[in-house]
């Protein structure tokens, strides 16, 4: 992610820290893994706090792949662990009748206008790799996506942003949305 935010000229800076969450302009959330070993490192290195507070004031935010589901209250990848709960819903398994993981490029359908999409087609495509999503509908889906089953695929809510793909790793559509996430944090 560094990479593809240097690419566009923005500087980032990695933090493991609350008081770099506290300090922060904008917040980037990327994870590939397991859903547990996320929340645990955010919970062992006293992130969620931090994390939940930033969003709560207001601090634009965007959530890649983990960082999406992390939003959610839970997530069947690890019931006996909450999510930052700061979204209605619970993350699922993808259905099993199809390929898992769900790895490679789909195609993302706009339910509503959103700032994180704008000036990408109403079709385009991006990469995805992940066994879980969230299925629910709820009134921060902004856009979603087929793989057996429907699942959230854009999240957007006043300062909250998360997509269930790589933008990092989607082309030029990727790379727009990333500048409309740095437009709208700036």
């Amino acid at each position: 992610m560094e990479r593809a935010f240097e690419r566009l000229g923005a500087e980032s800076q990695r933090t493991a820290s609350p008081d770099g969450i506290l300090k922060a302009e904008a917040l980037l959330l990327p994870g590939v893994g397991h859903y547990a070993a996320l929340v645990r490192a955010l919970d062992e290195q006293n992130m969620r706090a931090a994390l939940i507070g930033a969003i709560q004031r207001g601090v634009p935010f965007l959530g890649i792949c983990l960082g999406l589901q992390v939003l959610y209250q839970s997530s069947e990848e690890a019931p006996q662990l909450g999510g930052l709960d700061l979204l209605p819903g619970t993350v699922c398994a993808l259905p099993s009748n199809v390929k898992l993981p769900h790895m490679g490029w789909n195609q993302v359908a706009a339910r509503r206008s959103s700032r994180l999409l704008n000036g990408i087609e109403s079709s385009a495509y991006f990469y995805f790799a992940h066994s879980y999503a969230v299925r629910d509908s709820h009134e921060a889906s902004a856009a979603t996506c087929w793989h057996g089953a429907p699942f959230t695929a854009v999240v957007e809510k006043q300062n909250i942003f998360a997509v269930q793909f790589h933008p990092e790793k989607s082309g030029d559509a990727g790379a727009r949305l990333l500048q409309n996430f740095l437009k709208i944090a700036a």
